[in-house]
């Protein structure tokens, strides 16, 4: 690209964020955005920290937020105020100079809603507009809060329906004269939730409009978006799915709001579709662009037509206006779930280019209009598979960003597989959180001999040994030859959830991972050029900002999200120290940041004597596979080993279990699908599990 295109390039970002409201020069200094900038591309053109200096970038500040989850959301800085969100959607406002703690909001709910989130009890960040802080909470009320002391201004209840699994974890949507919000629970229940957006006045709170991702069959006055839908849709079906639950943008120019949108519900085509076939099942896994005054669909583009394999569309959207084909395209860029980079026309959805950007194998390829084109692979409905990429898609909801001074993109890639088990017939018929679906990482713990009492016969490890080892990369992407520049390996072995990614214009990309270390690398190149350890495993993206004339990097830090239900490797953060949540703000001449406390290996404690037969213990690893095991980890993980914290006392873990003795902390009640009987299952299982575990760690003490 030729300097005068990358001087029109660049000046095509700073047309679109004047015409957004924002002042050019106010990216410069502040980070007012999500995505740092009206488009969301998470790059400032900041540079007093560059690639020359970038080795003296150390610890300005560190806020504690008194919380062990995941941390997922990006700070905003507005006014020299930090605002950004926690668990549950608490808010924090801090001196962006100090950390200093203005003030804190925490949501009042009911904490067993945290049953019906999937992947922790997560808030991807608030936005501010207008002297207000707005923020979705985890039971799905949004929030509107007096920017300067955090007093609720208005509030509302956006779930239509708290009898079914909602949950809210995405950062809302500013356009124009309403904030959007979306939900989760597409992945939960026995069917999960009809997933849709809603609009509401940021000054009233009065509710705009809503968009519906999937029909309604018994809908009497159908949108002529649900009638098209429909017809998407297997006779037999009752639609489900759809959420919107992370990736949104705003066009202010086109007036146009995009939405990604989740998986069909449930999974597996067998019991979504029971009359037989494969059908589209719109507008789930796409991408669509509504009107942002009436909410009307005004195109759509499908990434995964009759999604089986949880590979929707929710991740990031940016926006861009790129220089392809000898002329300027307004486009919207994804790296979705499904491996495929696109670049649509923003105006019309139409496909400009697509291309996997890393390895798949469900898919061939792509037609001409967009469509994959389906690999035998891709259908485990009779027998396991090995499908690339997993769940966790190739890239999800951790930011990538494009840069505008090196225009490429840079993505937090998954290059990871999973096996897929359909459970028809199996010993466990459904799992929380998958469905009628069993679905396995191929790492060094899988055993497939073991599995069998689960999931049935099981392809051998060598069978299914993916091509490479599991791995998460740092991919720099060009966005227009749709192809990769460089790369850095960030982890292997194991699944964990690197974090997302900034970008700046002192020619540096900045990346946390889940060892806890933040990395800094040049931008044109991927060398690796400093690394700061901050001792708390990252997956959010870090964003940069000026305050009293200094440049500060800062990121929240926090682990936990998708890989909750894992262990900690070795290399990870919290395997070392205690998963503290927190946020590290870093300048030049800064020293080495205070590291949490160390985290402890007391003796394992004997466990009570043991009980039940072995059909008991079989019956609890079967229920604890598919109610409890989507939390909690056996060993040392975000959430408590129930080997050596569930309470010796049966009456107690009943309390627990079916009554909720634990609510107040998160811990909801399962009578509604466990009895006493199968809570003495459980009880029987763990205490087998601590009797394993204590008498391998007597064997190996000297």
């Amino acid at each position: 690209m030729t300097a005068n295109a990358r001087s029109a390039w660049f000046a095509c970002l700073l047309s679109a964020a004047a015409q957004a409201g924002e002042p050019a020069a106010a990216p410069a200094r502040e980070w007012r955005h999500t995505g740092g900038d009206a488009q969301g591309s998470y790059y400032s053109p900041l540079q007093a920290v560059n690639d020359r200096n970038v080795a003296s970038l150390g610890h300005a500040w560190t806020f504690v937020t008194g919380t062990t989850r995941g941390l997922e959301a990006t700070p905003l800085v507005v006014d020299g105020v930090m605002y950004t969100s926690g668990n549950w959607g608490i808010v924090y406002a801090l001196d962006a100079a100090t950390g200093r703690s203005l003030w804190t909001f925490t949501p009042r709910m009911d904490r067993s809603v945290g049953r019906n989130a999937c992947c922790d009890v997560v808030n991807r960040g608030v936005v501010v507009a207008n002297g207000r802080v707005y923020v979705g909470a985890l039971d799905g009320r949004l929030y509107a809060l007096e920017a300067k002391t955090g007093a609720v201004a208005w509030s509302a209840d956006t779930i239509v329906d708290h009898t079914q699994p909602y949950s809210s974890t995405g950062a809302p949507q500013l356009a124009g004269d309403v904030v959007l919000i979306g939900n989760s629970g597409a992945d939960m229940g026995k069917g999960g939730t009809r997933g849709y957006v809603s609009a509401y006045d940021l000054a009233t709170g009065g509710l705009a409009w809503r968009f519906w991702v999937v029909p309604r069959r018994d809908d009497p006055h159908p949108s002529p978006a649900m009638q098209a839908a429909l017809k998407t849709w297997d006779p037999a079906s009752d639609p489900r799915g759809g959420a919107v639950w992370a990736g949104t943008a705003y066009d202010p120019q086109l007036n146009l709001v995009y939405i990604g949108t989740g998986n069909a519900a449930p999974y597996e085509n067998r019991i979504r579709n029971p009359g037989g076939g494969r059908h589209d099942d719109l507008y789930c896994s796409s991408i669509v662009a509504l009107d942002a005054r009436s909410g009307e669909r005004r195109w759509h583009f499908q990434t995964t037509p009759g999604d089986d394999w949880d590979q929707d569309a929710a991740a990031t959207l940016v926006q861009a206006d790129l220089q392809i084909g000898g002329r300027t395209r307004q486009v919207l860029l994804q790296a979705s779930k499904n491996g495929f980079f696109y670049a649509l026309d923003r105006r019309s959805g139409e496909l400009i280019s697509g291309k996997p950007f890393t390895y798949i194998n469900w898919a061939r390829g792509l037609d001409a209009k967009g469509r994959p084109i389906l690999n035998p692979v891709a259908d485990y409905s009779g027998k396991p598979q090995l499908i690339y990429p997993s769940t966790s898609g190739g890239h999800s909801w951790a930011p990538m960003s494009l840069s505008a001074q090196t225009h490429l993109v840079y993505i937090p890639v998954f290059d990871v597989p999973m096996i897929w088990v359909d459970l028809g017939h199996k010993p466990v018929t459904h799992v929380e959180g998958s469905f009628g679906v069993g679905v396995l990482y191929p790492d060094a713990s899988y055993d497939p001999v073991a599995g069998e009492e689960l999931y049935g016969k099981l392809p051998h490890y060598d069978a299914v040994h993916p091509r490479t080892v599991i791995r998460n990369v740092l991919r720099a992407w060009d966005p227009v030859a749709q192809k990769s520049v460089w790369e850095q390996e960030t982890s292997n072995g194991v699944f964990v959830n690197d974090g997302g990614v900034l970008s700046t214009g002192g020619n540096l990309v900045f990346q946390g991972r889940a060892d806890g270390k933040l990395y800094a690398y040049a931008a044109d190149s991927g060398k690796l050029l400093h690394t700061i350890d901050t001792g708390v495993g990252i997956m959010a993206a870090p964003m940069t900002y000026e305050a009293g004339g200094v440049q500060y990097v800062a990121v929240m830090a926090g682990y936990g999200g998708g890989a909750i239900a894992s262990t900690y490797p070795e290399f990870a953060a919290g395997a070392r120290y205690r998963n503290e949540g927190r946020i590290v703000a870093l300048k030049l001449g800064g020293e080495a940041v205070p590291l949490p406390a160390l985290r402890t290996h007391p003796p394992l404690p004997t466990p009570p004597p043991r009980e039940g037969s072995q059909a008991d213990i079989a019956r609890g690893l079967r229920l604890f596979t598919s109610q409890c095991g989507r939390c909690h980890a056996l060993g040392v993980s975000v959430l408590p080993d129930l080997r050596t914290t569930a309470p010796a006392d049966l009456q107690q873990f009943e309390d627990i279990v079916l009554h909720g003795a634990l609510a107040p902390l998160g811990m909801a009640r399962f009578d509604d699908v466990l009895t006493e009987e199968d809570a003495r299952a459980l009880h029987a299982y763990l205490v087998s599990e601590a009797w394993t575990a204590y008498e391998a760690a007597r064997a190996k003490s000297p």
